[in-house]
């Protein structure tokens, strides 16, 4: 998410469906402080804004939704669904914070037992259903939604049919959340060919070609083309050149996932931190947990203690980091 995103959030704390809640929203000014906290990877900063704010009132959903957001961010998932969850109980009008809740229980649901991940599936529909309902041009819902339907067996509300649906209203508005859904659904139906064509046709299309270069590769990965997994994610680091942004980050998390060049991951991470470029879509405290994870790997010790806690500087609670100094999940 951008800073312009937040700030437009701000002046939309409730849509109106049924009764208008009539509590006050946070000002502009404390939500841009607390996302441009946020694009810093400072999220012990957000948090102590966040509880100034709920300190002052405790039912502002803005915040609520914002703290739900860090905690996400730290992979703290209970405490992100709870504070999702009060977000939309005292705004149920706001599509966003629908969609923010239905994330925070995906994640969940990958963390529990089989039969708790089945009964959070329904809640993760409902809310990703809600989202869209609310508001049919938020891209991201949808195409959460669509992913979901892709995915989902029928007993749990999936089905190809209501995937490709969802597509068809992206390419309203969206061309390139439609061709990456599209590329999905062909994934999960194993015409790696047609995915493939979806992923290089993202390329054509996109306006910065550096993360979907990324994604093709994400995709080579996962089918174990790694000569072609590894042009693409050089073609994405040389495309995010000029600014070095979060695409470099995905670029090093597939070459991880592959074990393949931890060099070059470690360059392109410590590149991004050493950018302008800084997002909540690659948290500095992850980078620096990934790059101390590399070092470890590598024999680097010392090299991979200061990286933790760079990163445990910035995100103290962050559930990526070791349990201590002298331990590693």
């Amino acid at each position: 998410m951008t800073a312009g995103y937040w700030a437009r959030l701000a002046l939309v704390y409730t849509l109106a469906v049924g009764a208008v809640a009539a509590f006050a929203a946070m000002s502009r000014e404390a939500v841009n402080a607390v996302v441009a906290a946020m694009n810093q990877g400072r999220t012990d900063d957000a948090l102590r804004l966040l509880d100034t704010t709920l300190q002052q009132d405790p039912k502002d959903a803005e915040a609520l939704n914002l703290r739900c957001r860090v905690f996400y961010a730290e992979e703290r998932w209970d405490d992100a669904i709870g504070a999702c969850e009060l977000a939309v109980q005292l705004a149920p009008g706001n599509s966003s914070y629908h969609m923010w809740l239905g994330r925070a229980y995906g994640e969940k649901a990958q963390q529990v037992t089989f039969v708790a991940a089945y009964k959070l599936a329904k809640l993760i529909r409902a809310e990703f259903e809600k989202a869209v309902s609310l508001d049919g041009k938020n891209g991201e819902a949808l195409s959460d939604l669509g992913e979901y339907y892709a995915e989902a067996p029928a007993v749990l509300g999936g089905g190809y049919g209501k995937a490709e649906a969802i597509a068809r209203q992206l390419d309203g508005f969206d061309s390139m959340r439609a061709l990456d859904l599209r590329a999905r659904i062909a994934e999960e139906k194993k015409d790696y060919v047609t995915a493939e064509t979806d992923y290089r046709g993202k390329i054509s299309v996109s306006h910065s070609a550096a993360q979907s270069w990324m994604d093709l590769g994400s995709f080579f990965r996962r089918r174990e083309r790694w000569d072609e997994m590894q042009a693409a994610v050089e073609s994405g680091a040389v495309a995010a050149e000029h600014d070095h942004g979060p695409p470099l980050v995905d670029g090093a998390s597939t070459l991880m996932k592959a074990g393949r060049e931890p060099q070059t991951a470690i360059k392109w991470m410590r590149d991004y931190l050493a950018s302008n470029a800084l997002s909540q879509d690659a948290p500095a405290f992850v980078v620096h947990a990934r790059i101390g994870t590399l070092l470890k790997q590598q024999g680097d010790t010392q090299g991979a203690q200061r990286e933790f806690a760079a990163a445990r500087a910035l995100a103290k609670d962050y559930a990526g980091l070791p349990a201590s100094p002298n331990t590693s999940r």
